[in-house]
């Protein structure tokens, strides 16, 4: 049987939202889409009436690719002053042999105890569990215990992270099914077996803000916030050659590369400034503004890392749209030696912009593994629906389309 699973991600520039199947433990792209969002910035959302209009029509454009109704999703929340505590919870286990059930008691026993007031629960990720006080292990079901103790690391936000999402998601009749945050997203969608041994972070520079997330084992351990993203170079540039911040972005996307070591001088860009008059950038001087404010931004980033930890990091992954334009690896290598861009393997989405969103299904179907649960966001009904002839209108998104995603075995 398919499993479906919808996955949104809020951001300051867009909106992402992404529906892939599980089936036969291989995850398939159905569609994927990009919608300019508006009533949120840096991260969160001001304008709720603005950004349920964007939303709206994330939903719409997917929905006309599936020929389906998005009912449920798994929402991104906002990384801001999210928390992550590693809790500790003891529970009597229900019968001879530990299930799912008792699993999660422990892990129950654990958030009651550390939860506090203006705190909102977003999730818990799993380190492990001990038996009867002496059998360590990260997977305890069907062994036989009297007493299991689990230990995790809990992440919560404010409560108007939270509930300034959910209101606006479920108002329009949609489903919130699970919750999660950037660090988990990201952390996920490029996780490997180095990653689950060694110290780790991800830097996602989004449009408005970069965040910078500190792993241990792959498991979130914090996040820092940084107040500059792609949007910045887009500024530089609208101020360096006194033109419309959209031209500039144009210029960004589409002429300058992110570092200066490839870049042709002679190469022009032809443009009209604000004051009407018709002007000529060439590339070199175009990529030397771009990669100036990506060697800050970096270099930012660099300074939480160093503020967060003393401890050495092996592995450094640098995602987000702006790790998309050409030769960023230059610039990544300038302040990261050792550094890698994450790559999205998802065939269709081989963009690091949806790597939040895709994380969080990968996450999610984790979760369901670990709780030994089978789960679809769709009915019987809806997946008839989705497969018949009427349905597949786009062969871009449709099945096929595979990235073999064994659950991290």
């Amino acid at each position: 049987m398919k499993h479906v699973y919808a996955s949104i991600d809020l951001g300051s520039d867009s909106i992402k939202l992404v529906v892939c199947e599980l089936y036969l433990n291989h995850l398939n792209l159905l569609a994927a889409c990009t919608v300019p969002s508006r009533g949120i910035k840096k991260g969160l959302i001001v304008e709720p009436e603005l950004a349920k209009t964007s939303i709206l029509m994330a939903f719409k454009k997917v929905e006309e690719m599936l020929g389906i109704k998005i009912k449920r999703v798994i929402a991104n929340i906002p990384n801001h002053m999210a928390e992550y505590k590693i809790i500790k919870g003891e529970c009597d286990v229900s019968g001879d042999l530990i299930t799912a059930h008792d699993m999660i008691n422990s892990y129950k026993a654990g958030i009651k105890a550390n939860l506090l007031l203006n705190e909102e629960f977003v999730t818990v990720v799993p380190i492990d569990f001990k038996i009867n006080g002496k059998t360590v292990m990260k997977d305890p079901k069907g062994f036989p215990g009297k007493k299991l103790l689990g230990r995790a690391m809990m992440v919560t936000t404010p409560k108007k992270n939270v509930y300034s999402v959910a209101s606006i998601i479920e108002s329009l009749g949609v489903e919130i099914v699970d919750i999660s945050v950037g660090s988990i997203g990201d952390i996920n969608c490029f996780r490997n077996e180095n990653l689950d041994k060694n110290i780790s972070a991800v830097i996602n520079i989004g449009s408005d803000i970069t965040s910078v997330s500190l792993y241990n084992k792959s498991i979130p351990v914090s996040t820092k916030i940084i107040g500059a993203g792609g949007a910045d170079i887009d500024k530089d540039l609208a101020y360096m050659y006194k033109i419309d911040v959209k031209e500039a972005r144009k210029i960004k996307e589409n002429f300058a590369l992110a570092h200066k070591r490839n870049a042709d001088k002679f190469d022009v860009y032809e443009t009209v400034n604000t004051d009407g008059v018709k002007i000529k950038i060439n590339g070199e001087a175009a990529s030397e503004v771009v990669m100036s404010r990506i060697n800050e931004i970096l270099t930012l980033a660099k300074n939480e890392l160093n503020d967060l930890t003393n401890k050495p990091i092996q592995y450094i992954i640098v995602t987000g749209g702006s790790s998309n334009m050409l030769d960023f690896e230059y610039c990544m290598r300038d302040v990261f030696p050792n550094a890698s861009k994450g790559t999205v393997k998802l065939i269709g989405v081989r963009n690091n912009k949806y790597s939040t969103a895709i994380g969080n299904i990968i996450y999610f179907l984790n979760t369901l593994k670990l709780k030994g649960m089978n789960y679809s966001m769709l009915s019987e009904d809806d997946m008839e629906e989705l497969s018949s002839p009427r349905a597949n209108t786009n062969d871009d998104t449709m099945l096929g389309k595979v990235f073999g995603y064994f659950f991290g075995e």
